[in-house]
């Protein structure tokens, strides 16, 4: 059953939804612009407050109406009125602990484009040459810019476990860029690609999104070299009891810092020894036999590999 009050509301903030299936209300995106209703919020009557919503266009999503508004930057009487509509002390302490990183208001996600767009032609050409298709396209919800501070720049967002947003990167397709990568000024210190790792079979930590999308299974991008604390805290209180590390030779000191802080928690760590190419260098099939032909490691080759540094 809808709760009336609830759609008043959201309205409100959102501006008039259409009602479509399952209780749920299609609204305009205004974390992405869409030129169509592509926000669905779920306004069914509970007191929990567990309303999910979700864009279609730019993959924006959460459990919460209170989430939502926090994305939005609700005034505060519509936060007090949806505290007498809703249970919101739950959504109060999880939102304390979420980025408030949004993408870029251009971003275009390329599964929305058609031929008529040149510079997403130019777009999903440069993706093709790193091998991704179709199917990563949509799985990771990666887009472009082709105005705005993100200009000519493919934009790959990542998500938490419960599918809100919390860090995107971005890269130039362009053939000479002035500025190759540029990222939002958020905090790392989070769990990239989390709504999609399994922790409980063997995770695989590599530098970058594009590495991460050409392991193709449970590989968690570090966004650099450095394990941040949100993520070594999960791996080392989960059950996840295999850990390959795949990181760039020019990281090999960091590497075999994390190999030696997860070895002491009991984890079972392969580090994986790239050869001067990266995972999206090698391909899924040259990275997986270089991953079935590495073997556990020891202290002694620990030892051995930091004495040769």
């Amino acid at each position: 059953m809808v709760n009336q009050l609830l759609v008043t509301l959201v309205n409100s903030v959102l501006g008039s939804g259409k009602s479509t299936a399952r209780n749920n209300y299609a609204y305009h995106c205004p974390l992405c612009n869409h030129h169509k209703p592509k926000l669905e919020v779920n306004l069914t009557e509970n007191r929990e407050g567990k309303n999910q919503w979700h864009c279609w266009a730019c993959d924006a999503r959460g459990t919460t109406i209170y989430n939502l508004f926090k994305q939005l930057k609700a005034s505060a009487d519509k936060f007090k009125e949806l505290s007498s509509l809703v249970k919101t002390s739950r959504s109060i302490k999880d939102t304390q602990v979420v980025s408030t990183v949004i993408l870029p208001k251009e971003y275009i996600n390329l599964n929305n484009v058609d031929n008529s767009d040149i510079m997403a032609r130019h777009a999903l050409a440069y993706l093709k040459k790193r091998n991704i298709n179709k199917y990563d396209i949509v799985k990771y919800g990666i887009g472009y810019c082709k105005e705005g501070l993100y200009k000519n720049m493919i934009v790959i967002p990542t998500y938490d476990v419960d599918g809100r947003l919390n860090y995107f990167t971005a890269r130039s397709f362009e053939k000479e860029p002035y500025i190759k990568y540029r990222n939002p000024s958020a905090s790392r210190d989070v769990i990239p690609n989390e709504h999609l790792i399994n922790w409980n079979i063997p995770i695989i930590l590599c530098e970058g999104p594009f590495d991460a999308i050409a392991i193709k299974r449970n590989a968690i991008p570090l966004l650099g070299k450095s394990i941040q604390n949100s993520l070594m805290k999960k791996i080392v209180t989960s059950v996840v009891d295999k850990i390959y590390i795949a990181l760039d030779r020019d990281a090999i000191k960091q590497a075999l810092k994390f190999c030696e802080r997860l070895m002491a928690e009991g984890k079972e760590v392969y580090l994986v020894d790239l050869q001067d190419k990266d995972p999206s260098e090698m391909g899924f099939e040259n990275f997986t036999r270089l991953i079935q032909k590495t073997v556990p490691l020891t202290y002694y080759d620990l030892m051995e590999q930091k004495l040769s540094l």
